[in-house]
């Protein structure tokens, strides 16, 4: 394990030697399993990401024959502020 250093609120290091202390573990494992909780939220946070954007794919007609050549060209039509 790496050792680190943190700056917590008066509040939320109550908080914590609470918990820990409920617990029965290191207030250091109650800050290693809040990081682990976030981590995984923001793994599934990006799969969920990915699988909206995929499930759009195909979903929508243009009418266009040229996307996959001039995509560029016509995202910078659509997007160009001028």
């Amino acid at each position: 394990m790496t050792r680190t250093q943190i700056q917590l609120t008066e509040d939320q290091i109550r908080r914590v030697r609470a918990l820990a202390q409920k617990e029965r573990v290191s207030i250091a494992e109650v800050i290693r399993r809040a990081v682990v909780r976030i981590l995984e939220e923001s793994d599934q946070e990006q799969r969920w990401r990915k699988e909206r954007a995929l499930g759009a794919v195909g979903r929508f007609a243009s009418g266009l024959t040229d996307v996959s050549r001039r995509h560029d060209t016509y995202l910078e039509d659509d997007f160009d502020p001028r």
